[in-house]
């Protein structure tokens, strides 16, 4: 509980601990070139060309942004609304439903293997499987109170959004559009990031450079620019367009297609 970010929100200067070596640090990255957008309000008229332009894309970059997905806004301001609220509870109001020992499916943590790493980023965050709901629904947070009932609608429109893409991905490889469907889709993860205010943000990160191991993440920014996608060598600034999706192709998904 020591280790969570959230719990001490009035520290000063950067503990050195999460001072990253000087050739590790974040650069500044120009704001010349994001990764590219595509409308899905256009599958039902140009389903071909949609499908074309995310082969193209995830070709390129492995990456891009969605808009008019169909996740309506309320629900994604509900789902801010409970998060922000969940990180924001005493931590005696936080931790009971992740003190269950190794059979927890619920977790807490500002790091993996914090215990390990040499450095440490700058957040904490709460992840737990979301499919099927009520299997898992009953080890969520049970606070706030709004908590799984925001959580459980959102996560089956997310479910939808996924699985579509995974559908339009499907036809444009030639494997048919349920290919993925099934076991390659069971296992559905919810994480939810939070990144304090840091004291020098020119000296740590939320999170190094990594590649995500599964099919597909959806990923809703905040209003602050961090994200940065690596395309062919160099760093690019990923503008998070308001209730846009940005959607990562996972290593399981790039290593085999």
């Amino acid at each position: 509980m020591e280790k969570l970010l959230s719990n001490r929100l009035n520290v000063q200067s950067l503990p050195e601990s999460y001072i990253l070596p000087p050739e590790k640090r974040p650069n500044i990255v120009p704001k010349y070139a994001t990764i590219p957008v595509i409308d899905l309000g256009k599958v039902s008229r140009d389903g071909k060309a949609i499908v074309d332009e995310i082969i193209n894309t995830s070709t390129k970059f492995g990456f891009f942004q969605v808009i008019n997905h169909g996740v309506p806004e309320t629900m994604i301001k509900d789902m801010r609304g409970v998060a922000e609220e969940f990180f924001e509870m005493p931590i005696e109001d936080r931790m009971p439903m992740f003190s269950e020992g190794p059979k927890r499916v619920s977790r807490l943590y500002s790091s993996i293997d914090y215990d390990n790493e040499e450095t440490h980023y700058w957040r904490d965050v709460l992840r737990h499987p979301y499919y099927p709901v009520e299997s898992f629904k009953h080890l969520w947070p049970s606070k706030p109170a709004s908590y799984r009932k925001a959580a459980a609608t959102y996560s089956m429109v997310l479910r939808d959004l996924g699985l579509l893409l995974l559908e339009l991905i499907a036809e444009g490889l030639g494997v048919g559009s349920s290919y993925f469907e099934e076991e390659l889709s069971k296992i559905q993860l919810l994480g939810i990031n939070q990144y304090p205010p840091c004291p020098d943000p020119t000296l740590t990160l939320g999170l190094p450079k990594h590649s995500d191991p599964n099919l597909l993440t959806l990923l809703l920014q905040g209003d602050v620019s961090g994200l940065q996608v690596l395309n062919e060598g160099e760093w690019i600034a990923v503008e998070p367009l308001p209730s846009a999706f940005t959607i990562n192709l996972g290593h399981l998904l790039q290593v085999n297609f």
